[in-house]
């Protein structure tokens, strides 16, 4: 099977890209390496089942013939990170838009299936105790420029439904929430590498507002095997499906792990959301997933907790 991989020299990407061709999977790569890194995927560079494509999902010349040149399409390229996308709004909002338009649009061309991957963040301000599928999506002001991520995703997914149920085009969705491990770095805001990296100097680390907000991670490795059997189940097609482990913890205890785990003599700072973003910046207090769906389509099950995800980062980083 040949694959079309989006973003494949991202975090998620790269690591998706190492399972298809574990598995015996040839795959075309195609990355403008604005957030992706090259040497995320140096190891595959001579392999002959990887092919590199240096390019933009907005060059919709190249999209229509890479994805004609495809079986399936793993659709993982955006803009993401919320320092990146509060920087650069309309550039982000531009990729995550057009782009997606110019995947489903060659993907509909050549009647090529199409996973693409959102997030978390359509759901927005929403602190129910358990996020599904259906949760209602409470996001702020269209001013608000932190939210555009949000309605990006939430543009993407209803393209991708609406092809589905117009067209007929096999499209699936996952929404990834945090999602952590080796590769990813913090310098776009996330959080459990930039802790760990700080701890490993003996850094402070830096809460962003009170820290009692609270996430669930997941570490990669869990997260693309979810997507590799999302992939392959016949009732996922045409919906969204939540991928995400639902072990919460507060941003604080996560700090306080991580120099716990690391013996680091890092001490814990805070500092206002706008002082790290801008003024009037909006952010959830919780975001759990509700992944009943998923496990019971696929049978998934994490495999990794927590501690697992910052061994394997210090391990990464040292």
């Amino acid at each position: 099977m040949k694959f079309l991989l989006t973003g494949g020299a991202g975090f998620v990407g790269s690591h998706l890209l190492d399972q298809l061709v574990d598995r015996g999977d040839s795959v075309i790569v195609l990355d403008d390496f604005s957030t992706g890194r090259k040497e995320n995927i140096a190891h595959h560079i001579q392999n002959k089942a990887v092919e590199v494509i240096e390019g933009s999902i907005l060059d919709a010349g190249l999209v229509d013939r890479l994805v004609g040149k495809s079986d399936r399409v793993f659709h993982l390229a955006a803009a993401v990170g919320v320092f990146n996308i509060v920087k650069h709004p309309f550039e982000s909002l531009t990729t995550n838009i057009k782009g997606s338009e110019n995947v489903f649009e060659a993907c509909l061309k050549h009647n090529k299936p199409v996973l693409i991957t959102s997030s978390s963040e359509v759901y927005g301000k929403n602190t129910s105790d358990l996020l599904s599928e259906d949760s209602d999506r409470v996001v702020g002001a269209p001013q608000k420029i932190r939210w555009s991520y949000s309605d990006a995703k939430a543009i993407d997914e209803a393209m991708a439904i609406a092809l589905h149920q117009q067209k007929g085009l096999e499209t699936r969705i996952v929404r990834l929430f945090n999602t952590v491990g080796p590769r990813q770095i913090g310098r776009y805001g996330m959080v459990v590498p930039r802790f760990v990296a700080a701890a490993l100097k003996n850094e402070p680390l830096t809460i962003y507002g009170t820290g009692k907000q609270t996430r669930c991670f997941g570490h990669v490795s869990d997260v693309v095997d979810a997507i590799l059997k999302v992939d392959g189940c016949f009732e996922a097609i045409g919906r969204p499906i939540n991928i995400g482990v639902n072990q919460e913890m507060s941003i604080e205890d996560l700090a306080k792990t991580v120099i716990e785990r690391t013996s680091s003599k890092s001490v814990i700072e805070y500092q206002s959301y706008e002082e790290a973003y801008s003024q009037g910046f909006e952010d959830m207090e919780r975001r759990v997933p509700d992944n009943t769906l998923l496990r019971q389509l696929t049978t998934w099950s994490p495999l990794k907790n927590i501690e697992n995800i910052i061994d394997d980062l210090v391990a990464h980083l040292a």
